[in-house]
């Protein structure tokens, strides 16, 4: 790979890397062809980048963002997993994948500006809800206390109007 070579692929890690909402560090040393490239098609449904680049490079493409703090977790062969809009989205499909793949290694985790090592990260990640989950928490809440707040306003004249017919009927007995 010629300088220009490199200098384009260090620009394009730059631009990826810079939208991805998180970035999965893996090691795939001594995984089958047939493994790798499983995870690869599960990587692909899910709209997750995968890419494997050499350390200096990726290196050089994180330098001077809030990424640069993978650059500790960088030895050894490294592949990258990442997703620009759901940072849990790698992490739930490489902790399925690791139930079968005792081989492949998390290196560690790079997610708002934090970097974690080792796989604590993956369980870290892995566990977060969705966007689509938070949102629908968000919209449960918010039309659960609302009901909640009318039954709340709502008790107080029924019970009152229990009150009032319960009198009228021992006034009525009291007639009759």
């Amino acid at each position: 790979m010629n300088r220009e070579e490199k200098a384009e692929l260090i620009a394009e890690l730059q631009a990826e890397l810079g939208q991805a909402a998180s970035i999965l560090l893996t090691d795939m040393t001594g995984m089958d062809v047939e493994s790798v490239n499983s995870l690869r098609v599960e990587f692909r449904k899910a709209g997750v980048k995968y890419r494997v680049a050499k350390n200096t490079l990726i290196r050089r493409a994180v330098e001077g963002t809030d990424a640069e703090a993978l650059g500790a977790l960088l030895t050894g062969p490294t592949a990258l997993a990442w997703h620009n809009e759901e940072p849990a989205i790698p992490a739930k499909i490489v902790k399925e994948f690791v139930k079968n793949n005792n081989k492949f290694v998390v290196k560690g985790a790079y997610i708002d500006g934090q970097s974690f090592a080792g796989v604590t990260s993956l369980t870290t990640l892995a566990d977060m809800p969705s966007k689509d989950e938070l949102r629908s928490r968000l919209l449960g809440l918010m039309k659960r206390v609302p009901g909640k707040f009318l039954a709340l306003v709502e008790t107080p004249p029924r019970k009152f109007l229990a009150v009032l017919l319960a009198y009228e009927d021992k006034l009525k007995e009291g007639q009759a």
